[in-house]
């Protein structure tokens, strides 16, 4: 696996490397990584990862300067998975001046997570659109977890014609059904066992929802209830349209049910299509 920080040595190195496909990481992986790293291999002739901690999309209050940082674990990891190549610059290398242009997503970035990280959006669209200019891959692979952020970038290169096709990838979870993130290794091992509550919920919601249940608002208010009880302090619980995540309304259209809640000081994340 080739390995490179410059720019302009990566877009040398994908000279006529076939059809490209991109993987963009901040690092710590876990097997949700690896199985986004196998399934791009699916979709084309080079793989390329990349490991940057986008200071933009971190707020002042959130864990930038303590989240994991294992590069040489993560490198052994994608070479295993048969990664080709791995871009991983420094912040000198993305950022060599102020960031003063942006990328500004719509009203979709101030909903759900985004209504409680103001400004994570933001710095998402903007690393990726710069990453995507650094790496100019064929197609990229973004993890369903990870559900808003999917639909903000799909969105993002519909609207700006840019020439990516982009994949979302299954999520990965545990045998207990918690899904795997890199944010998982700050639970306790009381709250590791606690925290698959989440998923059993959403699953009874998809569940209900299934059955001709279309009092959202209730089945929303039931599940953050359930969590309060058992001491989680929840964000949202939230019944969505999958298509652009608006309010979901009975007979229009394909459903997903997410959900962003703090056991401890661990904010979990996860959703379920319906």
């Amino acid at each position: 696996m080739q390995t490179h920080s410059a720019i302009a040595d990566l877009r040398a190195a994908l000279k006529q490397r076939g059809r490209v496909v991109f993987v963009p990481t901040m690092g710590n992986l876990h097997a949700g990584h690896i199985s986004l790293m196998e399934q791009a291999r699916n979709h084309g002739d080079t793989v390329v990862a990349s490991i940057f901690v986008n200071r933009l999309q971190f707020a002042p209050n959130e864990d930038f300067d303590k989240y994991p940082r294992t590069f040489q674990a993560d490198c052994d990891k994608l070479a295993a998975a048969g990664v080709d190549m791995l871009f991983a610059p420094t912040e000198a290398d993305l950022y060599p001046e102020p960031q003063e242009y942006f990328i500004e997503p719509p009203s979709i970035q101030n909903v759900l997570d985004g209504e409680f990280r103001p400004g994570h959006f933001r710095g998402v669209a903007t690393v990726v659109t710069k990453l995507f200019n650094c790496v100019q891959p064929d197609a990229a692979l973004f993890g369903k977890k990870d559900y808003q952020q999917l639909m903000v970038i799909r969105n993002m290169t519909r609207q700006l014609a840019v020439p990516i096709e982009i994949i979302g990838g299954e999520t990965v979870r545990a045998n207990d059904g918690l899904a795997l993130s890199s944010r998982n290794g700050y639970l306790s091992e009381t709250e590791r066992a606690e925290a698959p509550r989440l998923y059993r919920l959403l699953n009874q919601i998809r569940d209900a929802v299934r059955t001709g249940r279309t009092d959202y608002a209730l089945l929303e208010n039931e599940a953050i209830s359930a969590l309060t009880a058992a001491g989680w302090k929840t964000d949202y619980v939230a019944i969505r349209q999958q298509s652009d995540l608006s309010p979901a309304k009975a007979g229009n259209g394909p459903l997903v049910v997410l959900a962003a809640s703090r056991l401890g000081t661990t904010r979990l994340i996860d959703n379920i299509e319906i």
